[in-house]
């Protein structure tokens, strides 16, 4: 494979904005990428200055995303971005990701994918009569033990999935600070988040880190979900009881109420021979537990863990690897399987594990089967797509 560089362009993600600093980061750890232009905030002047402080180029800062895609559409093929990458909130997803993909440009887009489910159907659509490359960042499948936790499952250590267990409490949104926060304001606005709020945030992770590791699909759920601050628009604590196709069932717990929490997202998933779990907290560490034997404690870093988790270490034992290692995780692996694709290689197996449409689709349609449940009298609502 050559060793040329992708360029990135980014829309959102300017200065001050927590998730594009991230994505920055992440998309430069492994001298793949380069960040080449940006729309970077909807205020042109912000984006200037955005800009500026990324030592963009001044003609390659733009004022607006179609300013963006069309300009750099018209630049030759060795100058122009290679892909965008969409940092916005839910509701600026997807107008930006059709129109890039429509310019022939492939995408790294956050998640939830979109603003509806009909949206993302959309771009599925889009996606496949294009045969380019979309991308959705749920960060915490790309992270070393939970690839190690899959292979495990794979390998049939487990045998046959009976519970998943799978909790996600934050406690940043105990109380009214909507008002003074972005962070919190959009996230918490029907109009800029969708119809939910703690599950379009952080219940489309749990659920899908549920479904990556097990390899089994959510088939049906039933649903409880609170808002208890007061003036509130949007949920901010919930419970669903999961059904999967094998008929093993599940727990998922999302909360941004439960107080003195950080980011405790826990999975624990049990077989007929044994149970794993592991905490995004203690992320380096992975927990066997047999049903006949003493508890195995996994690593990072040890190299007796399988080659998919392996794939994704870049560090010696000992030597934490947390959330930006992860996205970089997804960012490397999407950036050489388009390398790949572009010089007309098959990408491996291990390099196409990141996140696609197809987890962006099920996870809108997650959301709106939650909202439905919640919404529902009835005990079990079906989960079809």
């Amino acid at each position: 494979m050559s060793n040329m560089k992708l360029k990135m362009g980014m829309i959102g993600g300017g200065k001050n904005a927590f998730i594009g600093a991230v994505h920055r980061m992440a998309a430069g750890i492994d001298g793949h990428i380069e960040l080449c232009c940006g729309a970077l905030s909807s205020d042109p002047l912000v984006a200037k200055e955005s800009g500026e402080l990324l030592g963009l180029p001044k003609e390659r800062v733009y004022a607006s995303y179609r300013e963006m895609i069309v300009r750099e559409s018209e630049l030759s093929p060795d100058d122009r971005m290679n892909f965008v990458s969409i940092v916005t909130p839910n509701f600026a997803h997807f107008e930006p990701a059709m129109m890039a993909l429509e310019y022939g440009f492939h995408v790294v887009l956050e998640k939830p994918m979109t603003f509806t489910l009909e949206q993302a159907l959309l771009l599925q659509k889009k996606v496949e009569e294009t045969g380019l490359m979309l991308c959705v960042t749920y960060t915490y499948s790309a992270y070393p033990m939970v690839k190690q936790a899959r292979q495990l499952v794979r390998d049939g250590q487990l045998g046959t999935i009976r519970k998943i267990m799978v909790e996600y409490p934050q406690g940043w949104l105990s109380k009214m600070i909507e008002n003074g926060l972005s962070l919190a304001f959009w996230r918490t606005d029907p109009e800029k988040s969708g119809k939910s709020g703690c599950m379009g945030d952080i219940g489309t992770h749990a659920a899908h880190l549920a479904e990556y590791i097990s390899g089994l699909k959510i088939t049906k759920m039933c649903a409880d979900l609170q808002t208890f601050v007061a003036g509130r628009k949007l949920e901010d604590d919930g419970n669903i009881l999961l059904g999967f196709e094998n008929s093993a069932t599940g727990v998922l717990s999302a909360s941004q109420v439960a107080a003195g929490e950080e980011n405790a997202l826990k999975i624990r998933i049990y077989g007929e021979h044994g149970g794993l779990e592991w905490n995004q907290q203690d992320a380096n560490t992975l927990l066997f537990k047999q049903l006949d034997a003493p508890t195995q404690i996994f690593r990072a870093g040890q190299q007796y863990l399988s080659s998919s988790a392996k794939h994704n270490i870049r560090l010696p034992a000992g030597h934490p690897e947390g959330y930006i290692e992860a996205f970089a995780n997804i960012y490397r692996n999407f950036a050489v399987s388009l390398l790949a694709t572009m010089q007309g290689i098959e990408p491996t197996e291990e390099d196409a594990d990141f996140p696609t449409v197809a987890d962006g689709v099920r996870g809108m349609k997650f959301l709106e089967t939650v909202i439905a449940s919640g919404k529902s009298e009835q005990k079990w609502t079906d989960f079809l797509i």
